[in-house]
C-alpha cells in the first residue's frame, strides 16, 4: 500500500491524511524538484547571472539531498531550501571577495548587448534600480515580491523579525517606485 504524497506547498501544518514529513525518497525528490523554478528565480535575483544561478541551485539541491536527514518533518520545506540557497550564496560571495576578477566590470560590459525593445529597456532600468537597493532590502523584495514567499517565510529565511522584513519590503517598494518614476501604488 502506498502512502499519500506530502503537500508540495511546504505548509507547516500538513493535511490530516498526509503523514508528517516526507517518508519515501520518491516523495522527497518530487517535493524538492517542484520547487526548482522558485529556487532558480531566487538564485538569479542574487547572482544576476543565469549560469551562476543554475550552479547555485545545483549546489542547493546537492546539499539538500546530502543533508535531507536534517530536515525536520512538519516544517516548511520551501523555507529550508531557500535558507540553504541563501547561505550558499553568502558563502560564495565571501569566497569571491578574496578573489580578484573583473572588478571594474569592463569584461562583463563587453559581453552585454543593449536591448532594442521597450520592455528590455524597462527591465534594464528595474535591474539597475534593484542593484541600487541596500542588499537587505533587495533580498526582502525579491523573496516577497518575486519568489512569492510570505512575510513570515521571508523573515524566517532572513533571520529577522516579521516587522523588520515588512519594513524592508515597504522601503524597497518605495525606492523602486521612485527610481522608476512611478507613483507609489501604481500597477
Amino acid at each position: 500500500m502506498s502512502l499519500p504524497r506530502a503537500p508540495l506547498e511546504g505548509d507547516s501544518v500538513p493535511h490530516p491524511d498526509v503523514p508528517v514529513g516526507i517518508v519515501e525518497p520518491a516523495d522527497w525528490r518530487e517535493a524538492v524538484t517542484a520547487r526548482i523554478p522558485a529556487l532558480r528565480a531566487f538564485a538569479w535575483s542574487l547572482s544576476r547571472n543565469g549560469a551562476d544561478a543554475d550552479d547555485l541551485v545545483q549546489e542547493t539541491l546537492t546539499k539538500a539531498w546530502t543533508y535531507r536527514d536534517r530536515f525536520e518533518p512538519g516544517t516548511n520545506l520551501r523555507a529550508w531550501l531557500f535558507t540553504i540557497l541563501r547561505n550558499s550564496w553568502y558563502s560564495s560571495v565571501a569566497k569571491r571577495s578574496r578573489e580578484v576578477a573583473d572588478e571594474d566590470g569592463h569584461h562583463a560590459a563587453r559581453l552585454s548587448a543593449e536591448g532594442s525593445q521597450e520592455w528590455s529597456v524597462e527591465l534594464g532600468a528595474l535591474k539597475l534600480a534593484l542593484d541600487e537597493l541596500p542588499p537587505e532590502h533587495r533580498e526582502a523584495i525579491v523573496m516577497v515580491g518575486a519568489a512569492g514567499l510570505s512575510y513570515e517565510e521571508a523573515a524566517e529565511i532572513a533571520g529577522c523579525a516579521l516587522g523588520t522584513i515588512k519594513s524592508r519590503v515597504n522601503r524597497a517598494r518605495n525606492r523602486l517606485a521612485e527610481a522608476m518614476d512611478m507613483p507609489r501604488g501604481a500597477a
